[in-house]
């Protein structure tokens, strides 16, 4: 008998990440004026390139590398070493190189900056596994200490935005501790004067990203009261100029499910030389600018990571024959897709409004009302993406059938890196109770979104699009007047609700501003992202009311499927 080739299934492959991303494309057309686009967009087609190229392929084979610990050498010398994959160490080096950090303290195009860098965050993340973990918490610490107003920062801020991979430093977040991840008010770790500085003497559960040249850490001063007020906020410097781990013992790497090729791990200070910014009390609120910094970063990676799934399953349609057809052309897998499009679509307008009010905010240029909208917008964006995103990833996962939960198809790793996004820098719970804490200190923080949205839909010339956008301005004040009524008859109904509220506010300001992006597309011919506003609107979400989009024909809906042009 003559042998018979068995068929091997063609797997699916990325192009250039930018040039192939049109909600992002249409997104920087609408918010940066001509001048600053075509400044900004060859580096972001660069990104894009080496996305889709170099550094996909790399991600699938460094694959099973993950980060190794090394406590001992051959002579009995405690030496902690860490060794991370190679995949990391070329990203670090892109990361300095293209300004993944830099970008927004050059401020080359001022408050414009931060969409410029988020957009390049947007392209590198899912490619480079998680490594936008380290990126985050340096942004973080950038901020934070300049300001701290310490004399720290002139020596470190210069590392962290540095764009000579040489003297580029990451930072660390050493917040958790065992009795407590979100409740850090509990913890232990205790600083204690030494001549004319500090020494930290604590263990620390959870610090992602040890491999950093520095860190920002809580500890409570000898002799201080105890919750969150008793803390202090402490910049830490690793290692000694001959680089040994300075006060530091590295216990152990965490076995996590997913992110693992950060080096997340469990140290134990043994006297940590330190030092203290803004004070010695009041570490908690003094972690803020921190906080806001990393809960964006979280949100865009959570766009960013269903955008490549998004794009990994919709080119596998079109490559997967099924039942005599491929899938690209079978109306249920069609359908799906499409739901997760219009997902991505809200996902990125909310996570990317959140980076605009920043920019504004940072660089002096922003309202009293874009400061409220930040302190509000900044939790909503984080939890509503975060629980986006696990949910596209689980159907993309889907998509692939049997190969989407096969390890070396590199499929998986998508869905178990994307379930830390609610969990990291506050889960969805903690962050619903920030929105209602925001609310309760701000009272004009809600009258500044009802403002906003009013503008948004104003824009609405279409009136399928304005519909939607009425829809979604109506479930946000019925939103309100439930919690203002709740408040006073009930406040523990509050707090069990405030998920719910929380949601309804992240998806309801989703429609609206996708709606204001389809308007736009619309003046251009482009049609598909007002399907992606009308099938968003038709989804049921606690508090939404369904809106009728009318019956939309195939044709239309394998148009926002497959991202293909009418």
């Amino acid at each position: 008998m003559r042998a018979i080739e068995p068929f091997n299934q063609p797997p699916p492959d990325l192009g250039n990440q930018y040039d192939e991303d049109r909600a992002l494309r249409q997104y920087l057309a609408r918010v940066l004026p001509p001048e600053v686009l075509a400044e900004v967009e060859p580096s972001l087609r660069e990104m894009g390139e080496l996305a889709g190229g170099e550094l996909y392929r790399m991600s699938l084979e460094d694959r099973e590398n993950e980060p190794v610990l090394t406590q001992w050498d051959a002579w009995g010398n405690r030496v902690d070493h860490i060794e991370v994959s190679p995949l990391w160490k070329r990203a670090e080096v892109l990361a300095a190189q293209k300004g993944l950090v830099a970008t927004a303290y050059e401020a080359a195009h001022g408050a414009l900056s931060r969409v410029h860098q988020f957009a390049l965050v947007y392209l590198f993340g899912p490619s480079t596994d998680v490594y936008s973990c380290p990126l985050a918490m340096t942004d973080g610490a950038a901020r934070t200490l300049l300001e701290s107003g310490s004399s720290v920062a002139e020596r470190a801020v210069g590392h962290l935005t540095s764009r000579d991979p040489a003297r580029f430093w990451t930072s660390g977040q050493w917040m958790t501790e065992s009795t407590g991840g979100s409740d850090v008010g509990r913890s232990e770790t205790v600083a204690v004067p030494e001549g004319d500085g500090w020494r930290l003497w604590g263990r620390k559960w959870f610090t992602s990203a040890t491999t950093s040249q520095m860190a920002l850490t809580l500890a409570r001063p000898e002799g201080n009261g105890p919750g969150g007020r008793g803390l202090a906020l402490f910049y830490v410097e690793t290692r000694d100029d001959d680089g040994r781990l300075r006060g530091i013992e590295v216990n152990r790497l965490k076995d996590k499910l997913g992110t693992r090729k950060v080096p997340t791990a469990e140290l134990t200070l043994r006297g940590a030389p330190a030092i203290p910014l803004k004070g010695l009390d009041s570490g908690v609120r003094n972690i803020t600018p921190m906080l806001n910094i990393t809960r964006t970063w979280n949100a865009v990676t959570s766009v960013a990571l269903m955008r490549r799934g998004i794009a990994l399953a919709r080119d596998y349609a079109r490559r997967r024959v099924a039942f005599g057809a491929a899938l690209a052309d079978k109306p249920l897998h069609v359908e799906t897709l499409a739901g997760l499009q219009a997902e991505l679509e809200g996902a990125l307008q909310l996570a990317f409004w959140a980076v605009e009010l920043l920019g504004r905010v940072e660089q002096q240029t922003a309202s009293e009302r874009d400061v409220q909208l930040l302190r509000l917008l900044t939790p909503i964006a984080k939890l509503t993406t975060g629980k986006q995103a696990v949910a596209v990833l689980s159907e993309v996962l889907e998509s692939f059938g049997g190969a989407g939960y096969v390890e070396d198809t590199g499929l998986p790793t998508l869905l178990r890196d994307a379930q830390v996004l609610p969990i990291w820098e506050g889960t969805t719970n903690v962050l619903s109770l920030d929105t209602l804490r925001a609310l309760s200190r701000d009272h004009g923080a809600f009258v500044a979104l009802r403002e906003a949205l009013a503008e948004v839909t104003g824009e609405l010339e279409d009136e399928a699009l304005a519909r939607v956008g009425r829809k979604a301005s109506e479930t946000v004040d019925r939103a309100g007047a439930w919690l203002r009524d709740t408040m006073g008859a009930d406040p523990l109904e509050v707090e069990a609700g405030a998920r719910r509220f929380a949601l309804t506010i992240g998806r309801s300001v989703e429609i609206a501003l996708v709606a204001r992006q389809a308007q736009h597309a619309l003046r251009q011919g482009d049609g598909r992202t007002r399907l992606a506003a009308l099938r968003l609107a038709e989804a049921r979400h606690d508090f939404l009311t369904p809106v009728d989009r009318g019956r939309l024909d195939r044709a239309a809906v394998r148009q926002l499927a497959m991202d293909e042009p009418a």
